[in-house]
């Protein structure tokens, strides 16, 4: 039970989710279990993208995971550096609900 709970401040839906990841291994998992993966806010909790997301699609939430990923080292010529840190979230909807994309 990690975690900042003095975070008072409420993320609006459209912050909340920044984009859907949309690779082959998320195109699997929509297709055969019915979850989709997004990138989100590094402060968001799962309760507010389990809120955003039905709030964005209209869509009932069974389950979210998630995940903090490391940025990755990347080098330019003589530079070298980070790629950011960013959250993942798996978001598994009622067997009734889709969501497309495309």
């Amino acid at each position: 039970m990690g975690g900042s709970s003095g975070s008072t401040r409420e993320l609006a839906p459209h912050q909340v989710v920044v984009r859907p990841l949309v690779t082959e291994k998320g195109t699997f998992q929509s297709e055969r279990h019915n979850a989709y993966t997004f990138e989100v806010s590094p402060q968001a909790t799962k309760t507010e993208i389990r809120r955003a997301v039905e709030d964005l699609w209209d869509v009932r939430v069974v389950a979210v995971r998630t995940q903090n990923r490391k940025g990755k080292p990347r080098r330019t010529r003589f530079k070298v550096g980070h790629t950011k840190d960013w959250k993942k979230a798996v978001v598994q909807l009622h067997e009734e609900d889709r969501i497309a994309f495309f």
